[in-house]
């Protein structure tokens, strides 16, 4: 069975700044370009029977920089819905709400379409991509690439490794970085977390 490869955008304006960016569609940074390209060696050594991205501009221009082909945007891959945090950064939330942690509190509500997702939310969502990243997996063809965004892949890695999708927190993931995920005796496993070049 092959590995789950999991490649976190490179850097746009908002990941700099630390604004929560889910369906705000920005484009890579030149920094966020170079990232992207530096991805190619960690990546093209590998035979892939899947790779997935988010169907968010971000996403697609770091697996065309970083050498992938055969891509398919799945809608599923998108990042958590910030809700009515869109474009708010943690510190400017915490001026109002200084307890709040989106990994235990969620969001509320952003305009008409976002209403905002809870882990539980986000969770699901990952454990739908991950019924089909296991469907893959299974054929014994390769290994299955994402490329996403930070915290969903956080939520999708802690659920394949059986865990609640709040456990996600525990994953920190650095813009235009790789991580893989195999199993050992069975088990899904983390194999190697947050590299880049």
């Amino acid at each position: 069975m092959g590995d789950l490869i999991l490649v976190r955008h490179g850097e746009t304006e908002w990941s700099l700044t630390g604004q929560h960016t889910s369906w705000t569609d920005l484009p890579l940074t030149r920094h966020g370009e170079e990232q992207a390209k530096s991805l190619a060696p960690l990546l093209s050594s590998r035979t892939y029977t899947l790779t997935l991205t988010s169907p968010l501009a971000r996403a697609i221009r770091t697996a065309e920089l970083a050498g992938l082909t055969g891509t398919v945007p799945d809608p599923e891959l998108h990042e958590w819905d910030y809700g009515g945090y869109e474009g708010i950064t943690t510190d400017a939330i915490h001026r109002d709400r200084p307890d709040w942690d989106l990994w235990t509190d969620g969001v509320p509500p952003g305009p008409h379409g976002h209403p905002g997702e809870s882990p539980e939310e986000a969770g699901r969502r990952a454990d739908r991509v991950l019924s089909r990243v296991e469907a893959a997996l299974a054929r014994d063809a390769g290994d299955v690439v994402l490329v996403a965004h930070a915290h969903f892949l956080r939520v999708l890695t802690a659920r394949r490794l059986g865990l609640p999708p709040a456990e996600g927190r525990l994953f920190q993931l650095a813009t235009g970085a790789v991580s893989r995920l195999s199993l050992e005796h069975g088990r899904p496993v983390v194999t190697e977390w947050n590299r880049t070049v």
